[in-house]
């Protein structure tokens, strides 16, 4: 269901650890088929996302006060191989060249194989359950970014909830346009999002950081099991040193605001664009936090557990901070990388409201 998108999935001979080709193929051959739904309804779903992705962002510019000074535009919507194709070369764009060097011939053919194989295991995973998705690194030019609706997905679980299904559709069309203006419509964070990501890559591959986490392993899980520590991210920090931790918790803090943020205007439009938000919201976090033992384990091994925080510490931030000095009073998170908040300030949004007034 929905319409594909076909991307060149990169290539195994750059030298990087993964192969990308290999990655993409794991996936389309592990990704289970989406729902059956009447040709006549998949092309009225199909239309109709592309249609509320408009609708959503003009909601989320009067919300938020943010404008990227364009008229929103459609989502590309795919099925459940097209978004693996996009996740795929968004991933690639992303990673080039913050990986560390090249590894040479054959070791670098096994490793990539095997690095390749386990992106598309966690891919395949990912690609039966992501709604939507904003890449701040695809695009053009012209146009950067690409938002992507999965229609299967959304299908699903709007079934699964039994709630109406285009304010379902909307509902979730919210939380990925305000995505696409966070990084539209702030002429610094898509680079200060790219350094980020590349400054914490380049730490996890530098040989020195890896042999000292590997050092630090038994420490690790004692200190974890001491704190209670249940998270993938929690772990990682416990394993670096403490300039790697710091380029962690920068990232950590920016990711849990950008979904916080997004979560929060999810809700913000009321019952007068989504009438049934409320009843959406609770059955949503219901399913969110529930699922079978495997599916649970799963989503630990790939962090998305501490992505369920996320959500919810990054919105509480919101909340607070709107509720204090309003939307106009909050967007000053947006005026630089200095008054984005830390990731202590994200569990005391009284801190970061002292720091910046």
């Amino acid at each position: 269901m929905g319409e594909p998108v076909h991307l060149a999935t990169g290539t195994s001979t750059d030298g990087g650890p993964i192969d990308w080709d290999t990655a993409a193929a794991t996936a389309r051959r592990l990704i289970r088929p989406g729902p059956v739904v009447p040709r006549s309804e998949a092309a009225a779903t199909v239309r109709g996302l592309r249609e509320l992705a408009v609708t959503a962002e003009s909601h989320v510019r009067d919300i938020t006060r943010l404008d990227d000074g364009s008229p929103p535009r459609p989502a590309e919507v795919v099925d459940r191989p097209g978004w693996i194709d996009a996740a795929t070369e968004g991933l690639q764009t992303m990673m080039a060249g913050r990986l560390g060097p090249p590894l040479p011939g054959a070791a670098r053919r096994v490793t990539a194989q095997t690095g390749g194989v386990q992106a598309g295991v966690a891919l395949a995973f990912l690609g039966s359950r992501v709604l939507g998705q904003y890449d701040p690194f695809g695009g053009t030019a012209e146009q950067p970014g690409r938002l992507l609706l999965v229609a299967p997905n959304v299908v699903t679980v709007q079934r699964a909830l039994r709630v109406p299904a285009e304010e379902f559709q909307m509902w979730v069309c919210l939380h990925e346009a305000t995505h696409r203006l966070q990084f539209n419509a702030v002429p610094w964070l898509r680079e200060h999002f790219a350094s980020e990501v590349g400054a914490f890559l380049s730490a996890a591959e530098d040989p020195d950081a890896l042999a000292g986490m590997i050092g630090r392993l038994p420490e690790a899980l004692r200190a974890a099991r001491r704190d209670g520590v249940r998270d993938s991210i929690g772990l990682l920090a416990l394993l670096q040193a403490p300039e790697q931790r710091a380029v962690l918790d920068r990232l950590v803090a920016l990711a849990t605001l950008l979904e916080g943020h997004a979560d929060h205007v999810m809700d913000a439009v009321g019952p007068a664009v989504v009438p049934s938000v409320d009843t959406i919201r609770r059955k949503f976090t219901a399913r969110r936090q529930g699922g079978g033992l495997g599916d649970r384990i799963l989503r630990a091994l790939l962090g998305l557990d501490a992505k369920l925080r996320q959500y919810a510490e990054g919105a509480a931030f919101t909340r607070h901070v709107v509720g204090a000095v309003g939307m106009d009073g909050f967007n000053a998170v947006w005026s630089s990388p200095e008054t984005l908040p830390t990731r202590a300030e994200i569990s005391d949004p009284a801190a970061w409201l002292r720091r910046v007034s």
